[in-house]
């Protein structure tokens, strides 16, 4: 295709590389560890949907012309390009990281004895070799693991998958031979012998990503159109290749304290006494609530942006009366518009010109929710600047948050034609191409509107996205069902979608289809509680799911893990502040800490909630104990029992069904709040700080702001500084290092963990204090202050 290297020249921080058949291909120096490769065979200008306002840093590297490839050296990386623009990779110790495959493509052989008709009458499709105009194969090595991928099933480690981003609505249960889900996240991770590096495909077609199911040889990612534009980032840890990742695509912004809190939904609350007895009895039976979801239901025959005013009389008054007692609404909003003459967003849209059309220029209808439906056209800025506005719509009923669903975008007259076009802003495009940006850029303009119109940070959640959603909204992913197999699958999925950059996401706590039990309800919950996102939701058909729909023993069990969610909340919004700036999720694989740890690789059912916190569901019906692997050097700390346990080694953990095992890392300092029924509900004067003793001293930072807006762009927030050091004493600091919210602490309610104090010191002053179960309690009533306990 390329044929040979005839030259090169360097402009800026660029390599253009021209070669005999009259292709020019561009190496582009981002940073150190961070090199794109691309070559315009579909169109000259490069056009990213997930990178915006890119700063490439000013990088040393040096270009040589050796005897049949162009060598490029950063500091840290050495890129050679050989004829046909194979590309191989080494570190800067000379180490061959990443390598093209030379070879001819050659697809495992299945015997089909010839009679593939017979095969078909039953339902059996046969795997097809595919042709695509982009092709990237690379050497597969047996010391190899892959992950990231975004929303895909199956296991965490996805060596052996084959997967096609292609976002798509498919209500039926999804089992691990899924190979398209909604979401397309063209981006994966790879782990060799303790080197990481990740490779970010930037291509909005039709994708296709194998890893060693077509041949053991080697792994590809191919598109079925588009240019080659990949990005390959260095780690060596995986921390680095996310960092170096949501460096191109954006980190997880801060988001609101409450919407860390827990959520209700279900298709569908109506009418508004329904929403007001759901409410009611979350209060009433004491288990914290902060938000409740509307589903497509609430709107006036499903027209976008309305209220069905015999369901919900005074959606205004519901909504303030709800927020009175801390609720806040989220309503559902979906792509397609009811064609409705006199429908003031049909007619707006139409009027100028905002909906997708056909090849003659004929506005494109489909059937969706409202019936015959027309499509907003989001990949053009006048359109999304509409959406945006169309917000405030939503915003003066009181509504918190937007839920956009449906929005592949789904469609129940067969899927849209390639062929349907988009006008992006004077470019017309087919739908292959805008298809799997359609929801992160309509989740684009749900966030700009949402912020335009309230300045506080935006709620939104989505069900279909491409890679750099993780900008605008949290993610959920999609119906799943009450089967123990989707809770299982839910792990990997939720872990590998925070490798992937999206950290706010969550899984429908019970299961959307089919209907759960009360003891797959209680093991999912005591997942939920420790996932970004924390909502429970079911479908029109199943059976009710809330908290107290079984019996007492399962309610309390759910009380339990909602109120320790919520204990644990400043915990996890440090974590998510943290993770603006580093790109790392909430809930982790265990590999992400642990690399060096080569038992972490393929755990599927355990992850950590940011570094601190080890949590070993049981995901199995029936169970009552499991086997846990605490990753070695480090001691764990039992949460429930204060047992010591030592890194690098399985054990069994008892489990009865109010049980799920969680470990703490020694040297953890984990903030608590008191309890609360929702957020907001009181001023937190007395943080609880949980202490948990190491061989080494450790220190942590916790950050507080006022949980809603965006004040805290510009200083005003508070960090404290937690030092815990061990010497003959053990000698613990609290001191603020940025004091620009006007809200502090008024003292600490602080527990050493498995240590008995004799005396304790409070800058120098002996203080009471108490001894329960082998742990310290002492009540601190200075803002920064200095403890030795003796």
């Amino acid at each position: 295709m390329f044929g040979r290297i005839l030259g090169y020249e360097i402009l800026d921080n660029k390599v253009k590389i021209n070669f005999s058949n009259n292709i020019e291909a561009k190496v582009e120096i981002i940073n150190s560890e961070i090199i794109n490769f691309f070559v315009p065979i579909f169109k000259k200008e490069q056009k990213s949907k997930a990178i915006e306002n890119l700063k490439c840093v000013e990088t040393k590297f040096t270009v040589e012309s050796l005897d049949n490839f162009i060598n490029i050296k950063t500091n840290t990386l050495e890129i050679k390009i050989y004829d046909e623009f194979k590309v191989d990779i080494y570190n800067n110790q000379g180490k061959l990281i990443c390598a093209d495959y030379r070879e001819e493509r050659n697809p495992y052989v299945k015997n089909t004895a010839g009679r593939i008709d017979i095969a078909l009458q039953e339902g059996h499709k046969p795997n097809e070799h595919q042709e695509y105009k982009v092709f990237i194969p690379k050497c597969m090595e047996d010391n190899m693991y892959f992950y990231g991928f975004g929303e895909k099933t199956g296991h965490l480690n996805k060596k052996g998958y084959h997967y096609k981003n292609w976002n798509t609505d498919d209500p039926s249960p999804h089992g691990e031979t899924y190979d398209k889900l909604y979401k397309t996240i063209p981006f994966f991770i790879t782990l060799k012998e303790e080197e990481s590096f990740g490779i970010f495909f930037d291509n909005t077609f039709e994708s296709d990503f194998d890893l060693g199911k077509e041949n053991a040889n080697y792994y590809y990612f191919a598109a079925v159109d588009g240019n080659i534009d990949y990005y390959f980032i260095y780690g060596p840890t995986i921390k680095k290749v996310i960092k170096g990742y949501t460096y191109l695509t954006g980190t997880t912004p801060l988001p609101q304290l409450w919407s860390l809190g827990y959520q209700q939904s279900r298709w569908a609350y109506c009418p508004d006494t329904n929403v007001y007895e759901i409410a009611n009895k979350f209060r009433e039976k004491d288990i914290p609530c902060d938000t409740i979801h509307l589903d497509i239901e609430y709107m006036d025959d499903f027209r976008v942006f309305t209220w069905d005013k015999e369901k919900f009389k005074n959606p205004t008054k519901m909504i303030s009366d709800l927020k009175n007692d801390g609720f806040k609404i989220i309503t559902i909003i979906d792509p397609g518009v009811k064609v409705d003459k006199g429908y003031k967003i049909y007619d707006e849209g139409l009027k100028n010109g905002y909906f997708a059309t056909d090849k003659n220029g004929i506005t494109y209808t489909n059937w969706v929710w409202p019936g015959h439906s027309v499509f907003p056209d989001f990949s053009n800025t006048e359109v999304r600047n509409w959406w945006a506005n169309n917000q405030k719509i939503m915003m003066d009923y009181g509504v918190s948050g937007i839920w956009n669903d449906m929005n592949e975008p789904a469609s129940f007259n067969g899927p849209l034609p390639n062929d349907i076009k988009f006008n992006e802003d004077g470019n017309i495009v087919d739908h292959k191409e805008i298809h799997n940006a359609y929801g992160h850029l309509m989740s684009k303009a749900t966030y700009e509107g949402i912020k335009k119109e309230t300045n506080k940070r935006p709620f939104v959640i989505t069900r279909a996205c491409y890679s750099g959603t993780q900008k605008y909204s949290t993610v959920w992913t999609g119906d799943n069902q009450s089967t123990w197999e989707h809770l299982r699958m839910s792990i990997p999925m939720l872990m590998n979608l925070g490798l992937s950059g999206l950290s706010f996401c969550g899984t429908d706590v019970g299961g959307f289809g089919f209907d759960t039990t009360k003891e797959l309800l209680s093991r999912w919950v005591q997942v939920g509680a420790f996932t970004a996102l924390f909502r429970n939701h079911t479908s029109i058909y199943t059976r009710d799911q809330e908290p107290w729909a079984f019996d007492k023993d399962t309610e309390d069990i759910y009380r339990k893990y909602v109120k320790l969610r919520y204990k644990l909340l400043p915990y996890i919004y440090d974590v998510f502040k943290s993770g603006e700036v580093t790109g790392l999720p909430l809930m982790r694989a265990l590999l992400l800490e642990h690399q060096d740890d080569e038992e972490t690789y393929e755990i599927n059912d355990q992850f950590l909630v940011g570094e601190n916190i080890l949590v070993a569901p049981v995901v199995e019906q029936g169970k009552k104990a499991r086997m846990v692997y605490l990753p070695r050097g480090s001691k764990w700390i039992d949460y429930w029992t204060k047992e010591i346990l030592e890194g690098g080694q399985y054990i069994i953990k008892s489990a009865p069904l109010d049980t799920c095992p969680i470990y703490i890392k020694e040297g953890s300092i984990i903030p608590n709040y008191p309890d609360i029924k929702y957020v907001g509900e009181k001023d937190i004067d007395i943080l609880t700080i949980d202490v948990y003793r190491g061989d080494k001293d450790t220190s942590s930072i916790h950050y507080q702001d006022n949980g809603e807006d965006f004040d805290y762009k510009d200083g005003k927030y508070n960090l404290y500084k937690f030092d815990m050091n061990n010497k003959e004493s053990l000698e613990f600091d609290i001191n603020i290092t940025h004091n620009g919210y006007n809200k502090f602490y008024k003292g600490y309610e602080i527990i050493f963990n498995n240590f008995v104090a004799k005396e304790v010191l409070i800058d120098e002053k002996e203080v009471e204090f108490s001894v329960l179960s082998g742990n310290t309690i002492i009540n601190v009533n200075e803002t920064e202050c200095k403890i030795v306990l003796n």
